[in-house]
């Protein structure tokens, strides 16, 4: 009975072992070093920082004259009237609000934007890394930053940049 076990244990292993050789390879790649280093993605990050830059630069204006605004009005408090202090208040709550429903629409005009050109970029690169999985022979390929070790040979980052890189020059 002992070596019955034995017996089945081992035609187990050789089994799963033999299944295993002949399974198609799993690997990982870095999507976000992909796109910051890929000549597509170059592109396309500099267009989406520049917008950022821009963006930031006109709330950055508008805030500025928002607090010299309100200073102006502080300094006003004792030199005019009370109803004339109260209407400049309320005219500066307004133009608060204002700044701050356009900074929501611009936050939002912008991650809009950010979402459609990396979707974009993942629409022109998803055919490249479908090839060459099926040229290599790969079931699975996962982004590194859910894998938590795995065999560098199993790392394609590179391999894959440099398809992409080929493509998009």
């Amino acid at each position: 009975m002992n070596y019955l076990k034995k017996f089945l244990l081992i035609f187990f292993i050789f089994l799963i072992s033999t299944n295993l050789s002949n399974s198609k390879e799993t690997a990982f790649v870095d999507i976000d070093y992909i796109v910051a280093n890929s000549n597509i993605g170059k592109k396309v990050l500099e267009n989406i920082d520049k917008l950022d830059k821009k963006n930031v630069e006109k709330l950055k204006k508008k805030n500025k004259s928002l607090q010299e605004l309100e200073i102006t009005i502080k300094n006003k408090k004792n030199v005019i009237s009370e109803d004339a202090f109260n209407k400049e208040v309320i005219s500066f709550q307004k133009k608060v609000q204002e700044f701050k429903a356009e900074k929501n629409e611009i936050v939002k005009n912008f991650n809009d934007f950010k979402r459609k050109e990396l979707k974009n970029i993942f629409k022109k690169i998803s055919p490249i890394i479908n090839d060459y999985m099926e040229e290599n022979s790969i079931s699975i390929l996962l982004d590194s930053k859910n894998i938590f070790m795995g065999s560098k040979k199993s790392n394609l980052t590179e391999d894959i940049l440099d398809s992409i890189n080929k493509e998009f020059k």
